[in-house]
This record gives structure tokens, sequence and C-alpha cells, in this order.
């Protein structure tokens, strides 16, 4: 869904522009930007203006190439403090990468999608997707499914429309119904198995971070490949990844964890 398709106006037609040059990775000229984009010349270059003077983009005019700028930095590391769970969790990830000795994830549902907020390194680190400030598909990966089974039904009605399904490999649900299974299933035992479907030799268990309410805060995993562990030997730790979850939720519920906080005044209440 689009800027345009969810009525955000301008801000909301600018973040697209934004969103399209981090997911590119690297500098980009706008002559590529205006290849893939579906803003005309005049508005594109309108956009890509404004945000330079921001300073929400850079501009090198050696190679005649824009990047993401260091107003986001200095953005991207307040939302890291403010409304992440990686600041609070720090400790507890160490203690129990330490005591596990496998990848330890934390990550947290951005829209309909995984965002990894931090991560541990097994003793023997393995080159892997994921990694901190990377966002990743929810419907095949141990966190995102482990968050996705404990939402309220009415959000996972809006959110399962929106995962494409894509077949990473030939363990990966094809479907909302056999992922809907999988959820059922999820929530029964409590915690979720991802058996090498978002990438080969790679797996997870997975538990959900919940607030007191059941209200889902994040997502947490210990990941290992198929060369050097099993999926019934990370269930063994399956006790030590819910010990970890709950403490990071209770301490998050006393910092008041941005959602939970009260909802922003709205117009007429800033005027009372």
């Amino acid at each position: 869904m689009t800027a345009a398709d969810r009525g955000d106006g301008t801000v909301g037609k600018a973040l697209e522009v934004l969103d399209h040059v981090a997911a590119l990775g690297r500098p980009v000229r706008f002559a590529e930007l205006l290849e893939h984009s579906r803003f005309p010349k005049a508005t594109l270059y309108r956009f890509v203006q404004t945000l330079t003077s921001q300073r929400m983009l850079s501009y090198d005019p050696e190679r005649q190439t824009y990047a993401l700028g260091v107003r986001l930095v200095r953005l991207a590391h307040a939302a890291w403090a403010q409304s992440s769970l990686a600041p609070i969790a720090r400790p507890h990830l160490d203690a129990l990468s330490a005591a596990v000795g496998e990848t330890v994830h934390l990550a947290q549902l951005d829209g309909a999608h995984v965002l990894y907020v931090d991560k541990r390194n097994a003793a023997r680190p393995v080159q892997m997707f994921s990694e901190a400030g990377k966002v990743g598909p929810a419907y095949c990966t141990g966190v995102g499914k482990a968050m996705l089974a404990h939402l309220p039904e009415a959000e996972l009605e809006r959110i399962l429309p929106q995962q494409s399904f894509h077949r990473f490999t030939a363990n990966t649900l094809g479907d909302a119904q056999a992922l809907r299974a999988e959820l059922a299933a999820i929530r029964a035992r409590g915690h979720a198995f991802d058996r090498e479907e978002h990438e080969p030799g790679i797996i997870c268990v997975a538990v959900p971070v919940l607030g007191a309410t059941g209200r889902v805060l994040g997502g947490l995993s210990l990941t290992g490949t198929t060369e050097r562990t099993s999926l019934d030997e990370l269930a063994r730790r399956v006790p030590d990844l819910r010990r970890t979850a709950e403490r990071i939720a209770a301490e998050a519920e006393c910092w008041r964890f941005p959602e939970a906080a009260r909802p922003a005044p709205t117009e007429m209440e800033e005027k009372a």
C-alpha cells in the first residue's frame, strides 16, 4: 500500500522516497530513482530537493548521487532509545547469549513485517540475513510467527493480506491458510519454530514478549544451523527464552513502553 492509497499526502509521499533510497542500500542517482518511481519527474525532484535541504538526504556533487542523510541517523538513534525494546533488553540478551551460546535475536513488528532491533552472535558466528536494523518477513521467521500468533484477531486480519508468501525454501509456508494453522499450533504450545523456512540451514525457536495484558511487545529467538544443532536441542532452551522474555516485558511495562502511553491529544483537546 502506497502513501497515496492511505491518504497520507505530501509527508507520506516524501517518506516513500526515503524508503526507496533506503531499500537500494547504496548512493543512487536521480535518474535511477526516477526510473523506479511512480511520481512524475518534477514531483520527484521537488521531494528530493526538500529532503536534501532538510538533511534527510545527502547529495554528493562529485558522484551526483543521493544517500540517506545524517539527520536520519540522529532520528534513528532517538527512536531506538525511545521506542525500541533494545536498550532495556540489552543486559538480559547478554545473559541469555552467555548461557546458551547460540545467536539471540530481539525483534518487534514493523507494520506487517519483522524489525530486528538487537542481536547477539553465537560463540561461533554464522552468516545469516538477520542484523539489527534489518526488516524481514513475518510469516516465515520464528520471531515473526511468535508475534503474529499472539495478536488480536482484528489486527491479524489486517496483517495477513500484507504477507507476500514468497517461497524462500521448500519449507516456507505458502498461503494464509497454512500460516493460520501454524499460528494456532504456536498459541497452543507457546513457542514458534523456523524450520529452514527463510534460509536453508538456519533454524530457530522463538517466543513472544508479552505485556501484562497480553499485548505483543516483541519477539525473542535462539537461532542455530542444522550443521551443529537441531530443533529439539533449541527447544530445550525454551524455558530460558521465556524467562528472558518475561524479564524484558516486566521492565518494558515499568518503563511505560510508548504504545501503552496515553494517546497523543487531538486538535480539539489541544485547543481546550
